[in-house]
C-alpha cells in the first residue's frame, strides 16, 4: 500500500510532525512518499493520504488548505487523515483539540477518516514581527513523537485492517465516503 505524506509548514515544526508519521508508516510496511503540499501535483497511485498543516491564528497552513481544495475529488475516493500543529501549550498533550472551524469543513468536503491536533513549536529565535514577539513568551515545543507515533499506528492498523477485506479487488478504488 502506497502512501502520501503532505503538509505545509512555515517554520518547519509542521514538516518534523509529518516526517515522524512518515517514517512511522514505512517502519510498519507501507511505501511512504513524504512532501511538502504546495510540491504534489497528483494523489494518483496513492492508496491513501495524510495532510498536514501549522495554525496560525486559527487557519490551517494555506498549502495544506489548497492541497485539499485542488484535489478535493481523488480525496474523497480513498482514505485521508488530516493533522494540525499549533497549540503553543501542553493543551494538545492532555486534550483532544478539536479541528478549526477551516479544517472542519475541508474535513467535510473530503470525508476524512480523522483529525489530530498535535503541539506546536516556536523557537526563541523565530523571524518576523509577530513571531518574534510571541516568542518573547511563548517560546518552546509542545510537540509529543509518542503521541504522534501513536496516532500513526493507529492509521497503520486502519489501513492494514482495509487491505485484510476480501472484497475488495487489488484494481478497487475503495469507497470512503
Amino acid at each position: 500500500m502506497r502512501i502520501l505524506v503532505g503538509y505545509g509548514s512555515k517554520r518547519g515544526g509542521t514538516a518534523e510532525i509529518a516526517d515522524i508519521i512518515a517514517r512511522t508508516l514505512a517502519a510498519r510496511g507501507f511505501q511512504v512518499d513524504l512532501h511538502p503540499a504546495s510540491e504534489i501535483e497528483s494523489v494518483d497511485g496513492y492508496d491513501a493520504v495524510v495532510v498536514g498543516g501549522a495554525l496560525y491564528m486559527s487557519r490551517w497552513h494555506r498549502d495544506a488548505r489548497r492541497f485539499v481544495k485542488r484535489h478535493t475529488q481523488a480525496l474523497r475516493a480513498r482514505p485521508v487523515w488530516l493533522f494540525s500543529s499549533g497549540p503553543l501549550d501542553d493543551s494538545a498533550t492532555w486534550n483532544d483539540v478539536p479541528p478549526v472551524d477551516q479544517v472542519q469543513r475541508l474535513m467535510a468536503r473530503i470525508g476524512a477518516q480523522g483529525h489530530i491536533t498535535f503541539g506546536g513549536r516556536l523557537l526563541p529565535d523565530a523571524k518576523g514581527f509577530i513571531a518574534s514577539k510571541m516568542a518573547s513568551s511563548l517560546a518552546g515545543d509542545w510537540r509529543d513523537p509518542r503521541i504522534i507515533r501513536a496516532w500513526a499506528e493507529g492509521m497503520a492498523d486502519a489501513l492494514r485492517a482495509f487491505e485484510r477485506t476480501p472484497t475488495r479487488a487489488a484494481e478497487d478504488s475503495p469507497t470512503w465516503n
